[in-house]
């Protein structure tokens, strides 16, 4: 179903205050979306928070100069919300995605909507605003100003223009059509540098991210004739390489560019000894299906969820799924 804008434009003129909030373990995607729609409300006028469940990594903080993310516990209390009459989830649909923020969206009094385009979703109680065949939240965020009125400016376009590249993987996948190459280069007219968007995220690694990589991809292990791919980020590699979590993002994407890889898979053990798992594809076999046997969605060609350790109990169960839907 297409998003009924002029209801999201009744909602958004007929409030003040707002909180805008994405999901845990954010990407660039989140983040852009909520800084564009932060300045989207901010030209009309609105008082805009933005919260989420975890702190901005490091690797993506470039993507907010002026420090407007905040972390819930950490920067903004719970009780500081209570004045919002509007709580925007932004790229998520999930509980389990919100972390912290999740016990905020359930407490509040504050109308609550999401803007979104991920298959996979929870019932928030919310008012859903979601189109699955966008291929970044950014790129309704693009929409939603133009709904509204609002002229792109270069600090709404620059974390959006990230938003899209990133969840495209820089316009090589599959998800990118003519109308989103024509919303990337409206984003690069109002100010977007994509050359420096490339170096903040690219081109910045620290030493311990990339031995980290080096660990993982040391593990990868190929199956089924080289159509699967499977790796892991164990909590030892973390305290022995000095990388922080955020160091797995993308790396997934290493390991599907192996020649013959179909699908792949990476468990990061998190603390506690649970794994999050990230799922990829590039042939006929459906992510967000097989995630969501382990409480987790997405796209179908990316996808998330997580399950409980120890690996090789967790292993064999999740390669069995992905072996099933390969057929």
């Amino acid at each position: 179903m297409p998003i009924d804008w002029p209801r999201f434009v009744e909602i958004i003129k007929g409030h003040q205050r707002f909180v805008l909030t994405s999901h845990i373990r954010p990407d660039c995607d989140a983040l852009g979306s909520e800084l564009g729609m932060a300045g989207v409300l901010d030209a009309l006028g609105k008082d805009v928070m933005i919260v989420n469940g975890q702190a901005t990594p490091p690797n993506l903080q470039f993507i907010d100069p002026t420090r407007r993310l905040k972390a819930l516990g950490k920067d903004v209390q719970a009780a500081d919300l209570a004045d919002r009459q509007v709580l925007m989830v932004l790229d998520t649909s999930a509980w389990a995605q919100l972390g912290p923020m999740a016990d905020v969206v359930k407490a509040t009094k504050a109308k609550k909507i999401i803007l979104d385009h991920h298959v996979g979703h929870d019932d928030l109680g919310a008012e859903e605003f979601k189109n699955t065949q966008a291929e970044a939240t950014g790129r309704l965020v693009v929409e939603a100003a133009d709904h509204l009125g609002v002229k792109l400016t270069p600090e709404i376009a620059t974390p959006l223009f990230a938003a899209q590249a990133t969840d495209t993987g820089w316009f090589r996948f599959s998800s990118v059509t003519g109308e989103a190459l024509r919303i990337a280069a409206r984003l690069v007219d109002a100010g977007a540098v994509p050359q420096e968007i490339y170096t903040d995220l690219y081109e910045q690694d620290t030493l311990a991210r990339l031995q980290l990589r080096g660990r993982i991809i040391a593990r990868t292990r190929t199956e089924l004739d080289g159509r699967l791919a499977h790796t892991a980020a164990m909590a030892e590699d973390f305290a022995v390489t000095g990388a922080l979590p955020s160091d797995t993002e993308d790396v997934i994407n290493l390991t599907l560019a192996i020649s013959g890889v179909e699908v792949a898979v990476i468990f990061v053990e998190q603390p506690g000894g649970n794994f999050k798992l990230s799922f990829r594809s590039r042939s006929k076999v459906d992510c967000n299906a097989v995630a969501g046997q382990f409480g987790g969605g997405g796209h179908r060609a990316a996808a998330g969820a997580s399950i409980a350790g120890p690996l090789d109990k967790a292993r064999p169960l999740v390669l069995d799924a992905v072996r099933k839907a390969m057929g």
